[in-house]
């Protein structure tokens, strides 16, 4: 028996919680996939799952076993590849996470265009607006707008975003327009719970940053949320500016303290370090850091 093939299985039932779904993926029966992974464990030594008749979780051992093993799968499948010629024809799948409302207003039309080039090419999308485990959930790659703070993934730069301060003209002729930065100590602000510290905005005042706290009654995790309400004349909003584009030229929305932004936040595909980078996973960064409707805000 094939030892790729029983390490395949394996990664395909922890992957999907399924025996049912790794054979489908594999093109074989159930009961053989379940006799591949416990021919893998009995070469092993070891239990590698649980298995009740409702579940299938990973063990200690498991968990280790399937953070090496992807990388070596994903190496032999990029050399029968290479060997096959099909660096033309990208195949396989990738497994992606990005923030939810850049997910659906950014990202999905440009891996539309992606797709439409690569036919081959499966793209497993998990939009999610906390910041998740690469390694633990068996991403190939996540997109994040912000400070990168995991010094274990590598980072591609894939554009810039501001950060924009706005309000409905219905909420300033109501609580009036602030004077300046520090005037929004006065005014309800809506939180980003994203942020480490949401109370806190940060501007560009002569040159040099200043911090304003803020408060207010409303905390949200999904910036395109934020900009809603700050639409429907709430609160004040500090937004990426992909989610509040068209309202600002609608008039929906006015930005307040132009001149004082700081500087954009950085849009990067994040990847493990340790984990050998596939074509199709490369392509697909290349494609995004040269798309310019990817980030067309930020210079």
């Amino acid at each position: 028996m094939d030892k790729i093939d029983r390490m395949r299985a394996f990664a395909l039932v922890a992957k999907n919680a399924s025996f049912t779904v790794a054979a489908q993926r594999m093109g074989r029966s159930a009961r053989l996939i379940s006799k591949y992974v416990a021919d893998l464990e009995g070469a092993l030594g070891v239990q590698l799952l649980n298995r009740t008749t409702r579940s299938v979780a990973l063990t200690d051992a498991g968990t280790t076993y399937l953070a090496l093993c992807a990388p070596l799968l994903d190496g032999f499948d990029e050399l029968e590849d290479r060997v096959r010629n099909e660096q033309a024809s990208l195949r396989g799948v990738i497994h992606i996470s990005a923030p939810t409302g850049f997910g659906a207003v950014r990202l999905a039309p440009s891996l539309a265009k992606f797709a439409k080039k690569h036919p081959h090419v499966e793209l497993d999308l998990k939009f999610s607006d906390r910041r998740v485990s690469i390694i633990e959930e068996g991403l190939d790659l996540a997109i994040r707008i912000g400070p990168m703070r995991d010094s274990s993934l590598k980072v591609r730069q894939l554009g810039r975003m501001p950060l924009v301060v706005c309000a409905s003209p219905t909420y300033l002729e109501h609580a009036g327009t602030p004077r300046d930065p520090q005037a929004l100590t006065g005014h309800d602000c809506i939180l980003d719970g994203n942020m480490t510290e949401p109370t806190v905005w940060r501007f560009d005042v002569n040159g040099q940053e200043e911090s304003v706290q803020v408060n207010g009654r409303f905390r949200m995790n999904a910036p395109a949320g934020s900009a809603r309400l700050a639409a429907a004349g709430a609160a004040i909003a500090r937004c990426p500016a992909y989610t509040v584009a068209k309202a600002l030229s609608s008039g929906e929305l006015v930005e307040l303290f132009a001149e004082h932004r700081i500087a954009p936040y950085v849009v990067a595909a994040l990847f493990p370090q340790n984990r050998h980078l596939t074509t199709r996973v490369r392509a697909l960064i290349d494609h995004l850091a040269t798309d310019p409707e990817l980030c067309p805000d930020g210079a």
